[in-house]
């Protein structure tokens, strides 16, 4: 980690810390997680998704933060450079994979069961106008 990325990571924290915010409260007016925030105020860019994520969560938060956020990123291109480092991606909010969901296996079920009463009530009525010799 350089110098000019503890700066940049200790100039947001000065920021945030002056208008008197947690990162908690960063996370949930940005829509980006607590850890990835922690990581640019500490200037270990390096362990976000990509560089391309990196510049994005830069501009957002410093934006958010009061400041121009292009500028930022203009400034100190050489901290978001492609790293080389394989990043491992986790699922989170937004995805679409679905974790221990009870019912994702039987969707058939309540359908085929809906099908099948609709099926005995229509049965029932075709007997009851028969015996009341509807037709």
């Amino acid at each position: 980690m350089t110098e000019e990325q503890q700066s940049l990571g200790t100039k947001l924290r000065d920021k945030r810390r002056e208008m008197n915010l947690s990162l908690k409260e960063a996370e949930n007016a940005t829509s980006i997680r607590m850890n990835y925030l922690k990581a640019i105020e500490e200037g270990d860019i390096a362990n976000l998704i990509s560089s391309v994520y990196a510049q994005g969560f830069a501009r957002q938060y410093a934006t958010y933060l009061g400041l121009d956020g292009d500028a930022l990123v203009q400034e100190h291109p050489e901290h978001f450079a492609p790293t080389t480092q394989k990043q491992e991606f986790s699922y989170g909010i937004g995805t679409l994979e679905m974790r221990n969901n009870p019912g994702a296996g039987v969707k058939w079920l309540p359908n085929f069961a809906y099908a099948a009463a609709f099926g005995g009530i229509m049965l029932m009525a075709w007997l009851l106008a028969r015996y009341l010799e509807v037709f």
